[in-house]
């Protein structure tokens, strides 16, 4: 959950470094550093905040030079300061190393280093890190390539770092285990990052890193082997599809917003070519080699975490109700750890919207140990899980880079969407004019979701007139039950206001204690077989002065008589309305955000892909 990025090349280190934590800033905000090798002086600096504060102190500085790492952390083991930034160094100042990922054996290699006469500056498990390669290298007789793979050999967790060494000052080494690392490859320069974001403006063609590999670049050539054998691994080069400006805000204050905004583009972009709108039937090409396993398979779990998770739940009502398949929907954190019923009868599903998720990651390889077929849906081509799945569907969202996920949310159900269909007609419970009807609702989504945010007023006012509150209740029925849940994290999320979500008939179960003149409650109220249900609820709450917020899609004199506040969508599909109404949830909780003077993109103690445990 730590931004890294590295340089090797002929131009100055530190501009290009900086750039790339400023565009990594999203993945980390706690602290950052810089070290850069200039012959062979190694200078490093550190500081706690964001990425500027170290900007601004390098202006001061005489840092330079063509070999360079840097990093943004999110805080794991020791609290965000000085001495806990990376990048972290060795007793000698010799060696400098950045790491994402977590060292679960590291307070007994700190004991071990302690005794052979350490002296430890900081609360991290990466400096046990490099001062275990330091120990190494220096004990040994080693080159600094075969310490580090000693070392890694020694440690148990998971890790994505690069390090550099005034001792061997050519050298930079990276290697991955658990944590995703992308090389970039340009003319007679190369680029190393946590994501490929950074890398971009130099270069489209890249590497990825897979599990247990290293990465060796020295006198301009690249080497890539693997940590435990030794064996040189021959990768191909992948090219980057999106683009610098993807991942700049343009107009808009901050990223979050437009990537709600892009919600119009997205949309389409994950249907393009995959919806049969005449044929009432979806096409998705990443799994059609596996359709018959898919198809006969007894049982379905879909794993995912946050935002993702549910997504699933959506997908888990939509596969149950088009192709009468039962499915369970875990949070992948849960999934790996107990003992699921899987086996070669399975279809495991994962989603996420990186790639990258560590508790995913292991649920899919659980999956794939005890002979399942797995499935991912994701966002970002070349990902670990797009590289570790027997088959999957890209969401085509483009890149995100706010903290809070809104665009991969509704590109993740658009795809469920899709699948569930596409099963429901070659399972044949749903007829081609059943198919028909949810295909065209789904081709007109782009146009629907533009008047959504045509017109966002209401939701300013409502969000003016809460700001200052404490709690929100959001509640829904069926597949609409999901979309409260989504709307209330994105409500914690970035504006730290208590939310929770629950099917709106659980209010009277507990939650109605709540109830007073002070609470809002979001009703997800459209006109489907759950209507005059969920129009009792709204009545239970109104008749205990809460402060009511229906979103419907079409108008009634009832409604309006119950509604405070309401905001009518356009009517389109039962199925599709989760789509739709999740942009204005997004959007009401932004602009409380905004009123609260909150960090829109970088909310505190959340990162963006969360690849620790």
């Amino acid at each position: 959950m730590c931004g890294i990025v590295g340089y090797w090349g002929k131009k100055n280190s530190v501009p290009i470094l900086i750039k790339g934590l400023r565009r990594l800033e999203y993945r980390g905000y706690d602290s950052a550093g810089i070290a850069v090798l200039d012959g062979n002086n190694l200078n490093y600096l550190k500081r706690s905040g964001k990425v500027k504060i170290l900007e601004d102190a390098l202006k001061g500085s005489h840092i330079k030079g063509k070999i360079g790492i840097a990093h943004t952390r999110w805080a794991t083991h020791g609290i965000p300061n000085d001495i806990n930034a990376h990048p972290q160094m060795d007793v000698t100042d010799s060696i400098a190393l950045i790491h994402n990922g977590i060292i679960e054996n590291h307070s007994t290699l700190r004991e071990i280093l302690i005794r052979d006469g350490v002296k430890f500056r900081s609360e991290t498990d990466t400096e046990v890190l490099v001062q275990l390669i330091s120990s190494i290298y220096n004990h040994n007789g080693l080159s600094l390539e075969e310490a580090v793979r000693a070392a890694l050999q020694k440690v148990v967790g998971a890790y994505g770092i690069v390090l550099i060494s005034k001792d061997e000052p050519d050298k930079l080494i990276a290697a991955r285990f658990g944590s995703p690392l992308v090389i970039g490859i340009g003319e007679g320069e190369y680029f190393v990052a946590s994501d490929a974001a950074p890398i971009i403006e130099y270069t489209r063609k890249v590497m990825y890193l897979d599990e247990g590999e290293m990465a060796i670049i020295s006198n301009g050539e690249l080497t890539i082997k693997k940590i435990f054998d030794n064996t040189v691994v021959s990768k191909k080069i992948s090219n980057v599809e999106w683009s610098v400006e993807q991942i700049e805000k343009g107009n808009f204050p901050h990223y979050m917003l437009k990537e709600i905004h892009e919600q119009e583009r997205t949309v389409i972009d994950t249907m393009r070519g995959r919806l049969r709108v005449e044929e009432g039937d979806a096409f998705l090409g990443g799994i059609q080699d596996f359709l018959p396993r898919i198809e006969s398979a007894r049982r379905y779990y879909i794993t995912a975490c946050g935002t993702s998770w549910h997504a699933g739940m959506i997908g888990k009502y939509l596969l149950e109700e088009y192709a009468g398949i039962p499915v369970h929907v875990e949070y992948a954190s849960e999934f790996r750890y107990r003992e699921s019923i899987v086996g070669p009868d399975t279809v495991v599903i994962a989603i996420s919207q990186s790639g990258e998720t560590a508790d995913t990651l292991a649920a899919i390889r659980k999956a794939r140990d005890k002979g399942a077929l797995t499935m991912g849906i994701c966002n970002v081509v070349g990902s670990s899980i797009s590289r570790e799945t027997d088959c999957g569907v890209y969401t085509h969202a483009g890149p995100e880079i706010g903290v809070a996920s809104t665009k991969a949310f509704t590109a993740q159900v658009t795809v469920l969407s899709m699948f569930a269909l596409m099963l429901g007609r070659r399972k044949q419970r749903l007829s081609k004019s059943q198919g028909q009807e949810i295909t065209r609702s789904m081709n007109k989504l782009g146009g629907y979701i533009k008047e959504v945010l045509a017109d966002d007023e209401q939701l300013k006012i409502v969000a003016r007139a809460t700001q200052h509150v404490n709690n929100y209740l959001y509640l829904g029925r069926g597949l609409n039950f999901p979309v409260a849940l989504e709307g209330a994290l994105k409500l914690k999320e970035i504006s730290y206001i208590h939310a929770e979500g629950y099917p709106a008939a659980e209010m009277k179960h507990g939650p109605i204690a709540l109830i007073d003149e002070k609470m809002p409650v979001v009703f997800i109220a459209p006109r489907d077989k759950t209507y005059k249900k969920i129009l009792a609820n709204i009545e239970q709450v109104k008749s205990r002065k809460g402060i009511t917020i229906v979103f419907t899609d079409k108008r009634s004199e009832e409604i309006e008589r119950l509604s405070d506040y309401l905001i009518v969508l356009p009517s389109t599909h039962d199925h599709i309305f989760p789509i739709l109404v999740s942009i204005p949830l997004q959007l009401l909780a932004y602009h409380l955000a905004v009123l609260r003077g909150c960090n829109i993109d970088q909310p505190r103690n959340l990162a963006k892909s969360v690849t620790v445990e």
